[in-house]
């Protein structure tokens, strides 16, 4: 594969990193598309798969805290080629699993790996993009997530139905070490890219905003950092919004089948077309903000407002689990998944815009932290209320939790704020 075009190397590392998240979301799709099975050939309660679901989202966010000083330390080549093998190696053998207990196992190792994904992501983009084209970088590899559930909901279930579901886990955790060969070919620091040319990175110096460093380091630098309203801004903005895209792209197939009577088959037909949706919100996103960025308007201000137009989609969730046909209510889900998709694009650029880019892998993982544990939390509710009651009190909170997330973004965010020490 050759990079050499000029001035294109960075869309070519941004498009890597697309298909590493199109091969972490088939990889962790993977039991959610299968749960209708399983759950019939274990007899899983909602409240059991809550657990093996959960057990994932907990690892996550425990990774995406500790993952971000991770690859800050180590770096974006290193720290995702050992990530993206682990989670490859760690989802093949997720096929061995037979009870509550293994797969919850599994899923917790391969949250581990998965975690690393996004903050290493947002940690290239803000070393390769200038400010102007960062949130289009974000809503590039972002968009690898609804092209990774679509594939997912199309791909799992013939697998199972031709060659059993412990062959579909195979399948999918082998994707990611294709994606590491080309990893390896493609990326390279900026300043020793064997093949970026002298322009290119010139382009790139002069629109990277913020380019001072932090003196403070260790212990001192985590103080302040959780000292800083723009963190808790990011960190409170994605622990609101998160546990809604956790609860469609989870839920969804089980919802199907539980109270739309759909069967595997039927599941893989139709189960795709909201990920489509949420790929188009990623786009809606930051090219709507990259636009109004070109047009004058401040890049923090931007990305606020289309966070706050975001959230009326959203809320055409809320009438999904009340309407009578199944189809009207795909539909609503569709428009709430590119609404929340669209915001999630710009929940992921705020670290990039805010902070100098060698902690912006830390701060994207004290947002993830949050967001995982809050949707874990949130994962289980749904399993108790499920079991319970039904799927509306679920789709009730996922739609206005939005509103509350924007609104703590217009009362925390400082452009101008500063509260660490730079040299």
């Amino acid at each position: 594969m050759s990079v050499r075009t000029s001035g294109g190397t960075r869309w070519w590392i941004v498009w890597t990193l697309f298909f590493s998240t199109v091969t972490n979301y088939i990889s962790r799709q993977t039991f959610s598309v299968l749960a209708p099975m399983l759950s019939s050939q274990y007899h899983f309660s909602h409240s059991d798969l809550a657990r093996i679901l959960g057990a994932f989202q907990i690892s996550y966010a425990i990774t995406w805290l500790l993952g971000g000083i991770f690859l800050d330390a180590v770096g974006t080549r290193l720290g995702l080629a050992l990530a993206v093998s682990f989670w490859s190696v760690v989802n093949i053998f997720t096929g061995f699993a037979s009870s509550v207990s293994g797969f919850a196992a599994f899923r917790f190792l391969l949250g581990i790996g998965e975690g690393l994904n996004w903050p290493g992501a947002s940690k290239t983009v803000a070393e390769w993009f200038p400010s102007q084209e960062r949130s289009v970088a974000v809503a590039i590899f972002d968009s690898g997530s609804s092209v990774g559930g679509a594939l997912a909901a199309l791909v799992i279930p013939w697998t199972a139905i031709a060659f059993g579901w412990r062959w579909s886990f195979v399948f999918s955790g082998a994707l990611g070490f294709v994606w590491l060969a080309m990893w390896l070919r493609v990326y390279h620091p900026l300043d020793r890219h064997p093949r970026v040319s002298p322009e290119e990175v010139a382009l790139i110096r002069a629109g990277q905003d913020v380019t001072l460093r932090y003196k403070m380091r260790g212990v001192a630098r985590w103080l302040a950092l959780v000292k800083s309203s723009n963190v808790w801004a990011i960190v409170l903005g994605r622990g609101l919004t998160d546990p809604i895209w956790w609860f469609y792209i989870f839920w969804l197939p089980q919802y199907l089948s539980d109270a739309r009577g759909f069967s595997l088959k039927r599941i893989a037909l139709f189960a795709w077309i909201p990920f489509v949706a949420a790929d188009l919100g990623n786009f809606t996103g930051g090219f709507v903000s990259g636009y109004c960025i070109r047009r004058g308007i401040p890049v923090i201000r931007a990305r606020m407002w289309v966070c706050a137009i975001s959230c009326l989609p959203i809320l055409a969730g809320i009438p999904a689990a009340r309407v009578h046909s199944a189809y009207s209510a795909l539909a609503l889900i569709c428009v709430a998944l590119w609404g929340y998709a669209s915001w999630s694009t710009m929940g992921l650029t705020l670290p990039s815009d805010l902070f100098p880019q060698e902690v912006v892998a830390t701060v994207t993982g004290l947002s993830g932290f949050a967001a995982g544990l809050a949707g874990a939390v949130f994962t289980f509710a749904v399993g108790f209320l499920v079991d319970r009651f039904s799927y509306a009190p679920a789709f009730l909170v996922a739609g206005l939790m939005p509103i509350v997330a924007t609104g703590c973004l217009f009362l925390l965010i400082s452009p101008t704020a500063t509260t660490i020490p730079k040299a």
